[in-house]
Order: structure tokens, then sequence, then C-alpha cells
């Protein structure tokens, strides 16, 4: 097969690290051979970054002009959507009606992006002096390193390079290992949309290795990265070490709450589409289920018929739900978990299990599993499993359920089933998260603001917001008059 060239400052060749793969999760066929980037090229990028960065050409463009290559950006993909699909669906294993989702997703981050870019404004706060006028204006940080994760590439990584080239920065973009090849897809499309050279660069290499240089390397200015907790725990450090800004989108344990008064359909599907989509291999995923105690039964007999009735299957089947995991490592990982809620005292309600039809024997496919008999302090329910393990737990009273939903040190997303909104609202504010859904889940908007609190992660991405993350901010003062400072006299 041949090797892939990979896209550093601007330039298209092959890369000085050692040879990478990326192989499709259903079969383990491979899709692609490349080389990732070395130190050197992470050098070289950087450097390229900094050039493109402060060249006039770039730094005096307006906003309405850079807003134009966003939008060019997101129009390819939408004329693109079922190749750039079908390609995420290869990279990752997701099935293909999620793949072209994300798809989707991106080009509506481009475009939302390029309309930020325009509408974009500074700031004239109130004056406080007669004769002196105070303008605030926000200006690019510089070279911005961006690291994303392998279980949502195509909009992970649009939620990075969009805002920032907005912003007018240079990006330097580290995949993750396993998945490359959507990083290099956008490169091509926005060196295609008239990207100025060097102010995009795709480095797939180790985290460790590539995603740590560049961390480190005295010209990044901003670090942005989506994973693990302890990555992110260690880029943070680097960050605080350089005095430079960091956005850190990090781990998840979430809750998923069923009051008394629920509808029961409603909440048995959003609850097995909160947990399974993805194949649980979602930092958002509701992976510990709190029901009343009044409707433990029903709402459980519910969801064990929905999720028995899921579609394991070939990705780029229709009709699919679940698709494979993304290796044999993180399946074993997953079946470990299981395991030791067992050694803990939980009942494997369904699921649990390598699927033995011999169509799944080539790749890494896991039963959604539902376990019950397992306490809040249960391992399985403090550590992040990252794949289709739901443990479902009763709960009697208001306070119990705040204090067991509140008893994580993740942060990042709720979800809450009740016909009571006045409730609903009390309850959302009590929860420690940065993301709350109310009789839904998993849906997302661009425009608003999606963040951790506690150890999910420091900052916010998308909306307005998500554009300001990657500018600083500068106060001028401007005399008006003629008056002098007698300070001196």
């Amino acid at each position: 097969m041949e090797l892939l060239n990979i896209f550093i400052g601007g330039e298209w060749r092959q890369g000085g690290g050692e040879l990478m793969h990326s192989h499709f999760p259903a079969d383990g066929s491979l899709n692609a051979t490349l080389h990732a980037a070395s130190l050197e090229d992470v050098a070289f990028a950087v450097e390229r970054a900094e050039q493109a960065w402060r060249d006039p050409n770039w730094r005096d463009l307006l906003p309405h002009q850079r807003a134009t290559i966003l939008r060019r950006v997101g129009d390819l993909i939408q004329l693109r959507l079922e190749r750039l699909a079908e390609q995420q669906t290869l990279d990752n294993g997701k099935p293909l009606a999620e793949a072209r989702g994300l798809v989707a997703s991106a080009a509506a981050t481009a475009h939302y992006y390029a309309s930020a870019c325009e509408l974009q404004e500074g700031e004239l706060p109130t004056a406080r002096h007669s004769d002196i006028m105070t303008l605030s204006r926000y200006q690019p940080l510089g070279v911005v390193a961006a690291i994303t994760p392998w279980n949502s590439p195509i909009a992970s990584e649009m939620q990075k390079i969009a805002p920032a080239l907005a912003a007018g920065n240079a990006v330097i973009l580290k995949p993750a290992e396993a998945t490359p090849l959507m990083a290099l897809e956008l490169a091509s499309l926005f060196e295609e949309a008239g990207l100025p050279a060097g102010l995009l660069s795709v480095l797939p290499g180790k985290g460790s290795v590539i995603g740590d240089a560049l961390a480190r390397h005295p010209l990044v200015r901003k670090i942005s990265f989506t994973g693990g907790t302890r990555t992110g725990r260690h880029l943070a450090h680097v960050a605080a070490e350089k005095l430079i800004p960091a956005s850190l989108e990090l781990g998840g344990k979430s809750p998923t709450i069923v009051l008394e008064d629920a509808d029961i359909e409603q909440a048995a599907r959003g609850i097995c589409y909160g947990i399974f989509s993805s194949g649980g291999q979602a930092c958002i995923a509701g992976s510990r289920l709190f029901i009343h105690r009044s409707v433990y039964q029903p709402l459980l007999t519910r969801l064990l018929e929905l999720t028995r009735g899921l579609r394991l299957g070939h990705p780029l089947q229709h009709g699919t739900h679940i698709g494979p995991l993304i290796s044999a490592a993180h399946r074993e990982q997953v079946m470990r978990y299981v395991e030791l809620a067992q050694e803990e005292g939980g009942q494997v309600l369904c699921g649990g299990e390598i699927p033995a039809d011999p169509v799944f024997a080539a790749g890494y496919w896991f039963q959604p599993t539902i376990i019950e008999g397992l306490s809040n302090q249960a391992r399985v329910c403090q550590e992040e499993i990252f794949g289709p393990v739901l443990v479902a737990m009763a709960f009697d009273d208001e306070q119990q359920l705040i204090a067991e939903a509140n008893d994580s040190v993740y942060g990042l997303a709720a979800g809450l089933w009740t016909r009571d909104a006045a409730r609903a609202l009390r309850l959302a504010d009590r929860l420690e998260v940065g993301t709350v859904w109310i009789n839904t889940y998993k849906v997302f908007s661009v425009s608003t603001p999606f963040g951790g609190f506690k150890e999910s992660g420091l900052g916010r991405e998308k909306g307005i917001q998500g554009l300001k993350a990657w500018m600083q901010q500068k106060s001028i003062y401007l005399a008006t008059g003629t008056s002098v400072n007698h300070w001196c006299d």
C-alpha cells in the first residue's frame, strides 16, 4: 500500500518518524500506512506557523476575508459529506449514520465560525475620565496546538481548527494516533479553500512524543486538548510552566436520572442512545443510571428490551446501531471492567461478552451491557470505562440522588428525565456538571459552550466564548483632549 504523506508547514511530504498504520476496527484490515511526524517536523511546522500568522497577508486580513475561507471549507465538507463519512467510519468504526452526523457537524462548525468571525466585536468600556476614551480589542495568540481524540475525529478537530483560524492564529493539529485520516482530509480541504501555507499543519504520531513536543515548544502560545484526564493534567502542568492558556476537555462519568414522573418510553430511549451510541466511546456517555425506586422495574424492563434489540453490525451497513470498539486492547479493558463489576457483586442483566457470531470474529466487538446490584462507590461507577457499559441504581429521595450524582471526580454532563420543568431546572442547578440535558441526551449546538467541571476539564469550546478563547484582550487608552500629566511638576 502506498505511503500517505502528512501536511507539514504547508507541504505534503513523508513524516520523519516511525511507521504507523490506520486499521478498520470492524475487521482489522489496513486503511493506510504513513510515517509519523518527527521532532524535526514539529520544529519545522512551528517555525512555518510563526512566520505565517505574522505575515501581513494573513495578519492584516479582515475578519470577513478569513470568514470566506472557513465558509468555503464548510461548503466543501457538505459537498463531499458521503465520502468523508465513509472515511470517518473506516478510521474509527463508527456506524455510517453517526459518521454522517459528525461530518455535518464539522461543516456547521466551519460555517458558524465564519459568521462569528465577521460578527466579532471589541468593547468600548464606559468612560471614567472626561478626556480619555478606552477601547478593548481581541487579537490572536499566535501559534496554537490542538490535540484531538480518536472517538469523533472530524468534529473534534473542526471545533478547534475553525475558531482558532477565525481568531487569526496558526494551528498545529496533532490527531489521535489511531485515527490520523480525517485530520489529513481536513488539511486538504483547507488547502483547497485557499488557506495560506503554514497556517495549518497536521502531525500524526504518539501523544507522548509529538503532542508533548508541541506543548513544550516555546513558540506555541496555547494548548487545546481533548482526551484522558491523566494526559490533560500533564499538559496543564506544561502550560502552567510556560504561563500560557490551556483548554482541556477530559473524561466523564455522567449520571442520567429518571424521576418518578418521567415518561418511561422517552427516558428509556434517551438513556439507551446516551450510553450505547458510539459504542459508549464518548466522554459524555450516560454511564451511571439513577432511577427512582417507584419506577425502577418498569424503566429497567423497557431499557433491557431496547438494548437487546440493538443491532451490532458492519458500520457501513444501513441499520447498524453499534459498531466495533476502537481496538483489541481497548475491548480487553472494557471486558475487564465488566469482570470487575461482577467481582464487586454486580449482576450482568444483558451483554457483557464478545458476540459469539463468527461474523464478528475479526473485529473488536462487544455487546451493550447493563449491570445492576452495585452502589455508586463501586469502581465501575467511579472510573471511566469508555465503552457500552451501563450501571443501574435505584434512589429514594432527592437529597440522596444529588449526593450520589455529584459523588464523582468528573463533572462533564448529566441527563434528567421528568415532566416537571421547574423541578428539572432546580435539580440542574445542583448537578456539578458542565452540561445538563433534560428529557433528551447527547444533543449538541455549536453556538452553546461545552466543557466540564472538576476533573472533566478547564475552559469551554463552541459558541462566541469558544472564539474568544483563542484570542487575547488588549486595552487602549486614547486621550481626546490636550491636557498634560502634571505629576512631575
